[in-house]
């Protein structure tokens, strides 16, 4: 692309959004072809294509099989958990998912109904999402493994009619069983569900109750005729997903059909450049928004073939785990967290094992899900010698907010940020007047209203709190809740939640600034920054710090150079004001399953609250050891 194109594109997508959409909208095969793009008349409540009717299942599957996709790969199971591998073709995906349809629609499953899907990294996890679209129905996924308290929220919200689940999930070094979880679940809940399908798994078959259809049975052939797609508006929900919210109970972004099946569509070559035929590896799980707009719809949607992954980054069975995935299927983009990375890193820190897997078929690294620290973008980029993408984004935005789109023209590399704005994002930075700050100047990061197409529309069945949680703050905006700046060039720099930000003696300070100048020692693996509060300067900094293989901290002694060489960095590279002086050298970060760290409970612990421990939350024990670390003495 001609120098501009970027610039050309996203000033169409700012300056005539509807123009804009409705070319991207041509991608699309519509039942009933949108004339509207934007209807604006209940702001701050929009639809995107309101006159429009589709099926999202058909624009994944079945439309590929009459273009001619049939025979092509739509989805590679790996599972070294398990040591077994599967590939379906496009016609071979679309036979199970018609049938699924099938039997969701012979339990009573109609337009509208919400399902509950419980489920590891399996390819049934995705025939469930597809044949719920299929019919109409309102799919809900819930992270596999649970606990029943939180499962049992999420039926209650949704009140599925019915729950597919399997029988267990299977991690590195050990078997969990899922179906325990889930019949405590439903004992808790007030909603019922009529029935439940399960699949069992060979590592532990569970045992099947009244309400309990086994999986194997009803998907034999013949056992029911496989469903046609159900026509749907394009403001119909396509799925909730649960996040965490600041009351405890979980809000249900809400994902709509057509502005979603759009944007993820316009995304695909133009943010990651996948074009159809590729395949995309999206190293994540359908329990997160990651999986579910880039593992399943996004790259269906593009005729694309994706990976399902049902493992780690180590230890299945050690770091060149997503080296080997590359070799294997041919991968040309590999999207995950920078957790993944940093695991990966601290494992193998010279990358020794890269040199026994074949990555030519690799064009481009993602990474998402948290910041990506200026120390792990190096790491990558030098080891691999493929361009690593930062992309931010949100469960609620479904899409990235910001990243490089190098579909469009390959913008430089920021270490730092994820680049500029994607097209149809009107990202700006307000200070706590609400007035834009000038380039340069930390401030909440907002995204002027109306977002694009793919963004929810509001919370299942809650525009109250949708109000409240997300537009009240600044009106005409949607609030990111991240805090950061827009540099002279237009990067966007996300510096942590605009509550990791620090108030030391009356200068705001991001973690993010902190933690970059400790990840940049040569001993560092991982840290974490948080504010604690101090009688005299309001709040002071305290970092933990995870060391590399091989670092020697064994001594008292060793461990004080350490870390007056960390606050000595710490003060040359973000200042005095900074006042760290309290480093804990510690085993592990306590992190949620898709790898954000829990500062926030941290920070709670070492002021001496009661901590919010979110649902989310990967180990637990990990957050138990660092308690007595982080507790106030005395």
């Amino acid at each position: 692309m001609s120098k501009g194109a970027y610039a050309r594109a996203y000033e169409t997508s700012r300056q005539d959004p509807e123009a804009f959409w409705a070319e991207a909208a041509t991608d699309i095969d519509w039942i009933t072809r949108p004339t509207r793009v934007l209807d604006d008349s209940r702001a701050p409540f929009y639809t995107w294509f309101p006159d429009g009717r589709l099926n999202v299942c058909y624009n994944a599957l079945d439309r590929h099989v009459v273009d001619g996709r049939a025979d092509q790969a739509a989805l590679h199971y790996d599972s070294p958990v398990t040591g077994s591998r599967a590939t379906y073709t496009y016609a071979e995906l679309l036979e199970l998912v018609s049938r699924f349809a099938g039997v969701l629609r012979d339990l009573g499953v109609t337009k509208g109904d919400r399902v509950v899907i419980y489920m590891p990294m399996v390819p049934e996890a995705v025939i469930a999402m597809l044949a719920c679209a299929r019919i109409g129905a309102i799919h809900s996924v819930v992270f596999g493994g649970f606990a029943p308290q939180e499962l049992a929220a999420r039926i209650d919200d949704a009140a599925p009619k019915v729950i597919v689940s399997a029988s267990c999930g299977v991690e590195p070094k050990r078997v969990v069983a899922y179906k325990p979880y889930l019949d405590e679940a439903i004992r808790r809940a007030e909603h019922k569900p009529d029935r439940c399908v399960i699949l069992q798994r060979e590592q532990q078959p569970a045992e099947l109750g009244e309400r309990d259809l086994d999986w194997a049975e009803v998907m034999r052939p013949g056992v029911v005729q496989p469903a046609e797609c159900v026509p749907v508006e394009a403001s119909h929900p396509l799925y909730i997903l649960y996040t965490s919210g600041t009351t405890g109970k979980p809000k249900g972004i809400v994902r709509d059909s057509g502005g979603y099946a759009v944007a993820l569509r316009w995304s695909m070559p133009n943010v990651y450049g996948i074009e159809p035929g590729d395949t995309m590896f999206t190293a994540s799980d359908v329990g997160w928004v990651v999986g579910h707009s880039y593992i399943v719809y996004a790259p269906l949607l593009a005729g694309a073939t994706t990976v399902v992954y049902e493992g780690k980054p180590i230890g299945t069975p050690d770091a060149g785990a997503f080296w080997r995935v590359v070799q294997d299927y041919g991968v040309s983009s590999l999207f995950t967290a920078p957790t993944a990375f940093r695991a990966i890193k601290k494992e193998d820190p010279e990358a020794r094992l890269l040199a026994d897997y074949d990555i030519s078929s690799l064009r481009t690294i993602y990474l998402a899900g948290e910041r990506l620290d200026p120390d792990t973008y190096h790491w990558a980029t030098e080891r691999t010698g493929r361009p690593v993408v930062d992309n931010w984004w949100q469960t609620e935005t479904g899409w990235p907010i910001a990243s490089n789109p190098r579909g469009i023209e390959e913008l430089p590399i920021k270490p730092g940020s994820p680049s500029t704005a994607v097209c149809g994002y009107d990202v700006r930075v307000l200070d706590d007047q609400g007035t834009e700050v000038p380039a340069g100047t930390e401030g909440a990061i907002v995204i002027k209203l109306p977002m694009p197409p793919g963004t929810l529309p509001t919370l299942w069945q809650d525009d109250d709190r949708y109000v409240s949680s997300y537009l009240s703050a600044y009106d005409g905006y949607y609030l990111t809740g991240d805090g950061g700046y827009i540099d002279e060039d237009g990067y966007i720099y996300v510096m942590g939640r605009t509550d990791d930000v620090l108030n030391v003696a009356g200068h705001r300070l991001s973690t993010g600034s902190i933690e970059a100048a400790l990840a940049g020692h040569p001993a560092v693996a991982e840290c974490a920054v948080i504010g604690v509060a101090d009688s005299f300067k309001g709040q002071v900094p305290r970092a933990l710090v995870m060391l590399k293989s091989g670092v020697d901290a064994s001594t008292p002694e060793a461990q004080d150079r350490l870390r007056k060489e960390l606050v000595q960095r710490v003060r040359e590279e973000v200042g005095a004001v900074a006042a760290l002086h309290q480093v804990d050298i510690v085993d592990g970060l306590p992190k949620t399953r898709s790898g954000k760290i829990l500062r926030k409970t941290m920070r709670q612990i070492a002021d001496g609250q009661e901590a919010q421990v979110p649902s989310t939350i990967e180990d637990r024990s990990v957050l138990d050891s660092l308690t007595s670390v982080l507790r106030p003495q005395g």
